[in-house]
């Protein structure tokens, strides 16, 4: 079984760094980090989960609800991951969304 504390760890920071920042950040650039890797980590979920079928994209429920979007969606692909090596691609793009989104 592959350790993706790793992961979940650096969603989670992300997510409370998220629920913390001022609308000013989010509304500048913070949310639609945090949107893409949210849709990013569901694209690669559903990829192992339903492989060959296209993914559906996860929906823009709005500014305030991207730290829960990132929560669920990391969540989500640390419980299909199936290497460290991909735990620590995931851990990546969680710390260069976090970078984008100034926070």
């Amino acid at each position: 079984m592959v350790d993706t504390t790793p992961l979940t760890r650096a969603v989670d920071h992300f997510a409370d760094l998220l629920r913390a920042a001022p609308q000013s950040r989010l509304q500048r650039n913070a949310a639609a980090a945090a949107l893409e890797l949210a849709r990013e980590f569901a694209r690669r979920t559903q990829s192992v989960e339903e492989p060959g079928t296209e993914p559906r994209q996860m929906p823009d429920a709005g500014m305030f609800a991207v730290a829960d979007q990132i929560t669920v969606a990391g969540h989500d692909l640390a419980v299909v991951l199936r290497s460290e090596a991909e735990v620590a691609e995931a851990v990546g793009l969680v710390e260069e969304a976090q970078s984008r989104a100034g926070v």
